[in-house]
């Protein structure tokens, strides 16, 4: 399933920029127990929920993002420049209207049946993202998703957000938690899969035995997934799992 595609080399911001790759990739596969999902591209159809925010207040982040992956800034203070940037006459938004913005953003097509599938095989699922956990929650409760490690923002005692992030995963660093995910539900990574859309879930794909592209965009993950699936619709993954259920 490796196709050439004219996808985006992803040279401005690769992840390769900044690290290399993990270098403990499993090789094969017998049993599937844990499917990883990307959630920003993958579970929902829209390439980041930060910047589905950022595009509802009329900002960019650009700035930040050069910080980071030049290396002037780490994640807390990109969660930090992020969130200063959604003000309503001077004043950061209250967690219910960031939950209200959220909810707009579409689940992907087919997500309902992928995931029921695998549950009905007994294969459990998790969400890795580093996306907010206010949609990963959500798109959880939607789906049926056991498992949900993402980021998040506190708030003061009135609800109010403030520009203190909660860090579960760290944007270039999902191999942390793949093996915090394997201590935490007892599941070797000998039995997982995992499914992103971009160079940064890279160092998750090299985590697993089986890591996918989900309609990939860039080039980057395309040359490093052990396999390639096109197009918009999860319920694809199921050719490519079908093997193991």
């Amino acid at each position: 399933m490796r196709l050439l595609m004219n996808k985006e080399r992803c040279e401005r911001y690769c992840f390769q920029k900044i690290r290399s790759l993990p270098q403990d990739k499993r090789k094969k596969m017998e049993r599937l127990e844990l499917v990883l999902f990307d959630m920003d591209g993958v579970l929902t159809d829209t390439l980041s929920s930060w910047r589905f925010i950022h595009d509802h207040f009329g900002v960019s982040n650009e700035h930040s993002v050069r910080a980071y992956i030049s290396g002037e800034i780490d994640d807390m203070e990109f969660i930090r420049r992020d969130v200063d940037l959604w003000r309503k006459e001077g004043k950061l938004i209250h967690s219910d209207r960031l939950k209200d913005l959220l909810r707009q953003i579409p689940l992907m097509a087919g997500a309902k049946d992928c995931i029921q599938t695998l549950h009905e095989q007994d294969i459990e699922t998790a969400i890795v993202s580093a996306g907010l956990d206010t949609l990963a929650i959500r798109v959880a409760e939607e789906l049926g998703i056991e498992h949900v490690y993402a980021n998040g923002i506190t708030t003061d005692e009135t609800g109010y957000l403030t520009t203190e992030g909660i860090l579960r995963v760290p944007l270039i660093e999902k191999d942390k938690v793949v093996l915090k995910i394997s201590e935490d539900l007892k599941v070797s990574r000998d039995h997982m899969a995992a499914v992103g859309n971009s160079c940064y879930d890279l160092p998750m794909l090299q985590m697993v035995p089986l890591g996918i592209a989900f309609n990939p965009s860039d080039e980057c993950i395309c040359e490093k997934a052990d396999m390639i699936v096109m197009g918009r619709d999860l319920r694809e993954l199921l050719k490519v799992f079908a093997p193991y259920l």
